[in-house]
């Protein structure tokens, strides 16, 4: 069963945020004015001031539901999602994930120029019939009852696609965590999801680096993420732990999504406003603080973990559908080189991006649109 669904938060609700934020005590935050440490103390409090005088989400809770948004079971799980009806004829289903900090926010600048080509400059035959889903545990979505993973949520999402939906094919483009359960839609629903596009390296071959090349990368790989691991690995282990500091302090969520946008975006004068307004950044960070899901949204960090990690099966045989891959300079990893790549997909085009970090969707949403369109254009369902 498919149920209609529209986002309606209380007064009483944002009221009660706000009263979190005007309270945090800032006096007992050290005074750190760069972003070396951690998320800058100066700009979290100028977003914050922003956030209770200014920021108005009945306006991102309008654009939403001017989307038409519904609920269904899978699994046990009520999944949220956006289903935009393409233009044309014969529309492609095409399911876009988000990943983690993100949120289906991320892709409301993108579902119409998909669905509705016409309406930017394309043709209406080249539209979409666009689906975008809350991720299990995730916003607007139901969780499940323990961590599940990225190769377990494809499952969910492709039962979603086939079994609720009804659509015997589909197209899946996904960065970040989005990108993970597009591997493995690839890899484990083949005769169902027939081409992925995907904007970043999140899998690892069972075999490893074979060249010099690929090792020298994998080395570089490793050293990067050393002072990025933090919040991964707490995630992937105690995920509960750190969800108890987390759930009644929106500044607490506030600073630890902010983080990620700042070092993962492609920034002019390391100014995360250079890229996202302050509007942006809160409609994404109000989707964890209204819906309690910052404990939940990180499940899947452990689950990925239980399932095997980064690392597809010893057995591993190459995905054999057509795939996309869409390099952006800033991504929050290096890509591998070529040979690497192509020893796990089967690479139909590759484009290299000028600018753009790791969410294109939202910081160079006329880039990925034209992309995606590139790409999926030449495959036939």
């Amino acid at each position: 069963m498919i149920k209609d669904f529209k986002i309606n938060v209380s007064d009483e609700q944002i009221s009660n945020i706000n009263s979190k934020i005007k309270n945090y005590p800032w006096s007992a935050i050290q005074d750190m004015d760069d972003w070396v440490h951690g998320t800058n103390k100066n700009y979290l409090k100028e977003l914050c001031e922003y956030w209770v005088s200014n920021f108005d989400w009945k306006k991102h809770e309008k654009l939403i539901n001017s989307f038409s948004n519904f609920k269904t079971n899978v699994d046990g799980i009520d999944i949220h999602f956006i289903e935009e009806k393409g233009s044309g004829a014969n529309p492609k289903p095409l399911l876009l994930m988000h990943g983690w900090p993100g949120s289906i926010v991320e892709f409301l600048e993108v579902i119409k120029p998909l669905a509705h080509p016409e309406q930017f400059g394309g043709d209406a035959e080249d539209g979409f019939t666009v689906i975008v889903p809350s991720l299990p545990g995730f916003g607007f979505s139901g969780a499940p009852k323990k961590p599940i993973g990225p190769r377990k949520i494809a499952e969910i999402l492709d039962k979603l696609m086939t079994e609720n939906l009804k659509y015997k094919q589909y197209l899946a483009q996904g960065g970040d965590w989005g990108a993970t359960i597009a591997n493995w839609l690839g890899y484990d629903h083949y005769d169902h999801c027939k081409a992925i596009h995907i904007n970043c390296l999140t899998m690892r071959h069972p075999d490893g680096p074979k060249t010099e090349e690929e090792k020298a990368w994998q080395n570089k790989f490793d050293n990067d993420q050393i002072i990025q691991d933090g919040y991964r690995t707490q995630q992937a282990t105690k995920p509960q732990t750190l969800s108890y500091a987390m759930i009644d302090s929106p500044v607490g969520i506030a600073a630890w999504i902010i983080e990620k946008m700042h070092g993962w975006s492609d920034l002019k004068d390391n100014n995360i406003e250079s890229v996202y307004s302050k509007d942006v950044l809160l409609a994404n960070i109000m989707v964890y603080v209204l819906t309690n899901t910052f404990n939940t949204a990180s499940w899947i960090y452990f689950g990925r973990r239980e399932e095997g990690g980064r690392y597809f099966p010893k057995d591993f045989k190459k995905i054999s559908i057509p795939t996309s891959i869409a390099i952006f300079p800033k991504e929050m990893s290096e890509w591998p080189p070529q040979s690497y790549i192509e020893r796990i997909f089967n690479v139909k085009q590759i484009n290299k991006m000028k600018e753009g970090g790791h969410f294109p969707a939202l910081e160079k949403p006329n880039l990925l649109t034209k992309d995606i369109n590139l790409f999926f254009k030449k495959i036939s369902l």
